[in-house]
């Protein structure tokens, strides 16, 4: 499975695409497309994977994919049990140059939007009064047509590109090439969330991308700009903060069921990819 070079569908008489998307789980391969794409999440939850970026994702949150950004928005192993009744549910908005037309999107009153989109090369989560405000909007244009929606669609670039209510997500803004060798990354990341709840050595991981241990850990490093074992705890601190919101186990047995082999660890992990302990995580989304 390599990074899909995904095709979104389009028209040439659109000035961007809306798509309301209804499904057991979200698409799970790693993939990227030409589009910058602002999604909203109505409901789901599960691990967002943007360049070299790890985190959850929920209901409301609202993220701006750069243009051939490498992304996949997995949803959580429980979404593909037979008997789930879970539903996965967004609506995003796909839009580039070629969408509006070179000429207007290089007009001199674009220039703060282009520049906005630069900086979403890296991915980005909105938050605060814009997601709410940007939200609004994206649900608004669903049942607007012709100038209306046009108008809409101008005013919500508006609102993104006067904020500073976003968060970058990837630290580098390289964009990844479609490639055989991705096939290696993608296969890595499907044995990670599957096993992450066990111990994992590096043998077994290397195996799974066909490389020696040593080849693996450049191989890795090289492509996501952090060791496996940082991503591999960033897989598990992300199990353990669903565990924390959406259960009443004790922190101890949240360690163990998320791969971690004591609480201290856990702990100190947790810190260090969270910013704060599990105990004030807790306390802060009760």
């Amino acid at each position: 499975m390599k990074v899909v070079p995904f095709q979104v569908p389009q028209t040439t008489q659109q000035a961007f695409r809306l798509q309301k998307d209804s499904l057991r789980f979200f698409y799970d391969q790693l993939h990227q497309h030409s589009e910058w794409q602002v999604m909203l999440i109505i409901q789901g939850e599960g691990t967002l994977v943007a360049g070299d970026y790890i985190g959850r994702f929920g209901s409301g949150d609202l993220f701006i994919i750069g243009s051939n950004q490498p992304h996949v928005f997995r949803s959580d192993e429980s979404y593909y049990q037979s008997k789930s009744k879970k539903r996965a549910e967004s609506i995003s908005l796909y839009f580039n140059e070629a969408y509006l037309g070179t000429t207007l999107w290089n007009v001199d009153e674009m220039k703060p939007v282009r520049k906005f989109f630069q900086k979403a090369q890296r991915g980005l989560k909105i938050l605060g009064a814009t997601k709410i405000n940007v939200t609004n909007q994206i649900v608004e244009l669903q049942a607007q047509k012709e100038t209306k929606r046009l108008a809409s669609f101008f005013e919500m670039l508006h609102t993104l590109h006067t904020t500073k209510e976003v968060q970058p997500l990837s630290a580098n803004a390289e964009n990844g090439k479609p490639m055989s060798e991705e096939k290696r990354m993608n296969d890595v990341f499907h044995f990670t969330f599957h096993e992450s709840h066990r111990k994992i050595y590096l043998t077994e991981v290397a195996a799974v991308a066909n490389l020696s241990v040593e080849a693996f850990c450049r191989y890795f490093k090289s492509r996501t700009r952090k060791t496996y074992t940082y991503f591999l705890n960033e897989v598990r601190v992300s199990q353990a903060c669903k565990l924390l919101t959406n259960t009443d186990k004790s922190i101890q047995a949240i360690s163990y069921e998320a791969g971690f082999e004591n609480v201290s660890n856990f702990n100190r992990v947790f810190k260090k990819v969270v910013g704060t302990s599990p105990s004030a995580y807790l306390k802060e989304k009760s």
